[in-house]
């Protein structure tokens, strides 16, 4: 039901020749890149609030307010412009300038906090209150997470043979949503997380065996997974996600500048976090079989006015030729 109503926003796959040989001949082969479109878990969401409601109607929301790091603030102003909604969008101060101008050019309310899971829904909350609006969250709102399954569905279209997903984390809405379609309908596909060392809110919930957050704020380049887990996706993670990676900046640095040399696209760090994890010497204890994978490339916001962080990082040239 929620792939049909998302129908027009497919996005295709490409096959990644490149990790095949950074990990020998026949072990990444067939690695495949997804690019999702971020935009069907705030639009299924939107449709769900608007779906029994005329427009203008007394039951159409007042407008939708949502806390987010950048990307599903921009899907979110996207869906309620389509939908004729007000958006309010509470945005780290920390965000990229590039995320928070797209925010702005669908016509949404921008409302900077601190850069802390705490203070981002507190503001989120009080915009509610003020608004009397509806508060679509990033990642625990099972309409989100159900828009996100189906990239899942997407894969195994596209992809009928691929034998393994890995999927960048931070909240789960998407892996969990992504997680739950792929069992359903393949459950010998192998799910796996990644995520940054200084954000292993993810790993860590694995390990113990219950709900983990980070203590703090991360500090990681990967701005769109600085958030954890919470109560809705992490029973999905615990039970349906198979493995969690766990990459190091530098990793991350090096996967994100590879696949913008070698393979031509401008991603986010965040993205790059799922090449990274697939790269990664972790990865070489997965069994061998798993040689189909799919990794998602789950943003392309990428902050060009921070590319000193290229500097000191694997292949980049220091002499400035």
């Amino acid at each position: 039901m929620w792939f049909a109503s998302l129908q027009g926003f497919e996005r295709g796959t490409l096959k990644a020749r490149t990790l095949g040989s950074r990990q020998g001949p026949t072990r990444l082969s067939n690695s495949q890149l997804l690019l999702p479109h971020l935009v069907r878990g705030a639009l299924n969401a939107v449709q769900k609030l608007t779906a029994r409601a005329p427009a203008g109607g007394a039951k159409q929301p007042r407008a939708v307010v949502t806390h987010s790091s950048g990307n599903h603030g921009q899907a979110l102003a996207f869906a309620a412009k389509a939908a004729g909604i007000p958006a309010y969008i509470v945005v780290p101060h920390t965000a990229p300038p590039c995320k928070k101008a797209a925010i702005c050019s669908y016509g949404a309310t921008l409302l900077p906090c601190e850069p802390s899971d705490e203070a981002r829904a507190k503001v989120a909350a009080q915009t509610v209150q003020d608004t009397r609006g509806v508060l679509v969250h990033p990642n625990q709102e099972p309409a989100v997470m159900a828009g996100q399954g189906t990239i899942a569905l997407e894969v195994l279209q596209q992809v009928p043979m691929v034998n393994a997903l890995v999927v960048p984390v931070g909240g789960g809405g998407m892996i969990a949503g992504m997680a739950v379609a792929v069992k359903a309908l393949r459950p010998d596909v192998k799910v796996f997380a990644a995520e940054p060392c200084k954000a292993d809110d993810c790993y860590q919930s694995k390990l113990r065996g219950e709900l983990t957050p980070n203590p703090h704020a991360p500090e990681t380049i990967a701005d769109s997974v600085k958030t954890s887990i919470g109560e809705n996706t992490w029973p999905v993670i615990r039970d349906l996600v198979d493995e969690v990676l766990v990459v190091t900046e530098e990793e991350i640095k090096a996967a994100t500048r590879l696949v913008w040399e070698r393979m031509k696209l401008l991603i986010e760090p965040t993205a790059g976090v799922g090449v990274a994890a697939v790269l990664s010497q972790r990865f070489q204890s997965v069994p061998r079989e798993v040689e189909n994978v799919c990794i998602v490339l789950c943003g392309g916001n990428a902050n060009l006015e921070a590319l000193e962080w290229l500097e000191g990082s694997p292949g980049a040239d220091t002499k400035g030729n």
